[in-house]
């Protein structure tokens, strides 16, 4: 049975009309943005089918286009609209950040790493460049590597800094297989890019790692080197 004769308040479009977007389920989310299902499979029933194979809609949304395109019901014209509505997503929390001081708002900062890094499944590493008032002025990918091998060159990290003027950066990379444990590659790295940054009065706020389930914050969890914590003026705490 197609969505329109269903009656008026459980239509999809109609509910978000009446009661607000926060009422939809995930699968009437989709299908106001699919419009269509196919033959004999309404839009909110291809919206359900999707999240159960799926499990989430972020790794619905992180498919790359090859994939997306082999589900049914799903094309070109749908990936560029579900591309879009992520990167709106991301651009709206970018433009917020930029204004709050970091050490104010760490949910914001929290939210926008998930968004662009949760669901990747290649490692990609992460900058974000703060000014003195803790805004962020840029934000770039500096490394992008396969599932199980990530560059990170600290040269260029400390070279991008002094570019964007930065006196604080935040850097971030995720895990596809999930796991929020720093190995001791990620220690060793968090350490030298630490110190390297520090010889041009640079200070390292955070290292935080992303996956799809959860995110963690080498400060918050103890990881820090020596067990000492950057505060948002450039000193450091004992402990955290």
């Amino acid at each position: 049975m197609s969505i329109k004769s269903w009656p008026k308040a459980e239509r999809p479009r109609e509910k978000l009309l009446a009661k607000g977007v926060a009422h939809l389920s995930d699968a009437e989310l989709l299908a106001i943005l699919l419009r269509v299902g196919v033959k004999g499979t309404s839009a909110v029933a291809l919206g359900r089918e999707l999240i159960q194979k799926h499990q989430t809609l972020g790794q619905l949304f992180a498919l790359p286009l090859v994939e997306f395109t082999s589900e049914r019901g799903l094309g070109v014209a749908n990936f560029a609209q579900f591309t879009v509505v992520k990167e709106v997503a991301k651009r709206i929390l970018l433009e917020e950040l930029k204004t709050v001081d970091v050490w104010q708002g760490p949910e914001q900062v929290r939210q926008y790493l998930r968004l662009h890094l949760a669901n990747l499944k290649i490692e990609q590493f992460v900058a974000l460049f703060l000014n003195q008032q803790n805004q962020i002025v840029a934000i770039e990918v500096l490394s992008e590597g396969t599932v199980n091998q990530n560059m990170v060159y600290i040269r260029e990290v400390v070279k991008r800094a002094l570019n964007h003027h930065a006196t604080g950066l935040i850097v971030a990379h995720n895990h596809p297989s999930g796991g929020l444990k720093p190995s001791t590659a990620d220690l060793t790295l968090t350490r030298r890019l630490a110190e390297a940054l520090l010889l041009v009065d640079v200070v390292l706020l955070d290292h935080f790692i992303v996956s799809p389930n959860g995110i963690m914050s080498f400060q918050e969890e103890g990881y820090w080197p020596d067990g000492k914590r950057a505060s948002k003026r450039g000193s450091v705490h004992e402990g955290l």
